[in-house]
């Protein structure tokens, strides 16, 4: 649908979102690292990761509310009709009239959740990023297109495993360093990869070169 059609959409959007920020820029990690694409940033988060980068994000009612409508109006000024709902852990919110609406826009709709609530609206990437901290329900696990595993530790790479068995064989196996151990940890996960083809390396590359 056109954004002129947008603006002027009589369906009744009742559903508004917490958004922390929303900004356009480049996929930074996985499967689509240097795509551009609209980032939909929804505070609130039940994980508590101790690791997070975006802790600002964890208190639901610290940020703006938005309807579906003012998102897609302002993401669909941009070029890229990917859109990438993450948080915080954007799965603890009722997706499913954002994502329609992003789809009437024209876009391809991507998240990015712990997997620790169930999946709401129509999706059309779902990036799993399992924590210790909250397991991911088995449906999560289920619908992974990608598997992003967090190494933080040498014991991870075994966890990362557990989640590997549970994803459907076409799911995408990414092993990931820890920012502020990126370093030792680095060296390790490519030696695991050597061994275990199946997995790939994924790297936090949007803060190599300094965006968002």
């Amino acid at each position: 649908m056109p954004l002129e059609s947008l603006l002027l959409d009589t369906k009744t959007h009742i559903d508004t979102y917490p958004v922390m920020e929303h900004f356009y820029t480049l996929q930074g990690e996985g499967v689509y690292t240097g795509t551009a694409a609209y980032f939909i940033r929804l505070g609130g988060c039940d994980v508590g990761c101790v690791w997070c980068d975006v802790k600002e994000s964890w208190d639901v009612n610290a940020h703006q509310h938005m309807s579906s409508i003012e998102i897609v109006q302002i993401a669909a000024a941009f070029e890229s009709r990917i859109a990438i709902i993450t948080g915080g852990e954007p799965a603890m919110h009722d997706l499913t009239d954002l994502c329609e609406t992003l789809h009437d826009a024209g876009f391809s709709v991507h998240i990015e959740t712990s997997g620790a609530h169930p999946l709401s609206g129509e999706l059309d990437w779902v990036t799993l990023s399992p924590k210790k901290f909250k397991a991911p329900l088995d449906a999560s696990c289920s619908v992974a297109d990608e598997l992003k595993v967090v190494i933080y530790h040498r014991s991870d790479f075994e966890w990362a495993e557990q989640y590997a068995a549970k994803v459907g064989p076409a799911c995408k196996l990414y092993l990931q360093p820890e920012w502020s151990k990126q370093d030792t940890i680095t060296p390790q996960i490519i030696d695991y990869i050597k061994l275990h083809p199946q997995w790939q390396l994924s790297l936090q590359t949007h803060k190599y070169i300094n965006i968002p």
